[in-house]
C-alpha cells in the first residue's frame, strides 16, 4: 500500500493515478488529492473533479467507472 509523500496517508489507486497524470506518469512517489491540491493552489475539489473527468474518458491509469446501477 501506497502513503502520500508529503502527509503520509494512505492512497487510493485513483491518487496513485491523478499523481502520475499531473506530475509525472514516471512517478514513484505519490500524493493524496488534498496534498495535490495545495502544490497546485486548488481546491481538493478541483482535484476530484480532473479524477471524474479522466475516469470518464476512458483514461487507463485509473480505475474503470463503473456501470452498475
Amino acid at each position: 500500500m501506497e502513503c502520500c509523500a508529503s502527509c503520509g496517508a494512505l492512497l487510493s489507486r485513483d491518487e496513485i493515478a491523478i499523481t502520475k497524470k499531473l506530475i509525472n506518469r514516471g512517478a514513484r512517489t505519490f500524493f493524496c488529492v488534498a496534498c495535490l491540491a495545495k502544490y497546485f493552489d486548488v481546491t481538493s475539489q478541483d482535484i476530484l473533479d480532473r479524477i471524474a473527468y479522466f475516469k470518464q474518458t476512458g483514461c487507463t491509469l485509473f480505475d474503470p467507472v463503473s456501470t452498475a446501477d
